[in-house]
């Protein structure tokens, strides 16, 4: 899914603004969320390095994955930087975090297929009839636990 996280500075009133927002269908873009920040708080983590920027955005409502952080921290450390900057926009496919499938390319050297097809052994006519002795048949008996005959 695609998201896109914009972050709106207010400088008059100190504020940042978080907004979330997501395709759900190709061209449909519908917001998820919007959070206040404190702009000087935000500065500050930003300066201080990823883990505190990781640690000052996160909420309950909105906690995003290490990746998606390691993202909105790079994407933003100029933004902060400059005062002039209002408005910054980080694009993220969460696709792209899944692991990519490996091709499978089987050897001829890896298996060796007359081994594995080969007779391994000998099961005799004893072996054979041990194995048939067994009874095949379900049983249930339910236990009688009542005291009184029906």
């Amino acid at each position: 899914m695609k998201q896109k996280i914009r972050f709106e500075k207010n400088i008059k009133e100190g504020k940042l603004i978080i907004l979330e927002s997501s395709e759900v269908d190709p061209g449909i873009v519908m917001p998820l969320l919007e959070e206040e920040y404190s702009l000087d708080g935000v500065v500050k983590a930003s300066v201080a390095g990823f883990s505190a920027f990781r640690q000052f955005v996160r909420r309950k409502s909105f906690f995003p994955t290490a990746d998606v952080c390691m993202k909105l921290f790079e994407g933003t450390v100029e933004f902060f930087k400059n005062e002039a900057d209002q408005v910054v926009t980080i694009e993220y496919d969460d696709a792209d975090t899944f692991p990519k499938e490996e091709k499978f390319l089987l050897e001829d050297d890896d298996v060796e297929l007359d081994h594995i097809l080969e007779d391994d052994g000998e099961t005799s006519e004893d072996e054979i009839k041990e194995i048939d002795a067994g009874e095949d048949s379900l049983g249930y008996a339910p236990e009688d636990i009542s005291e009184h005959e029906n």
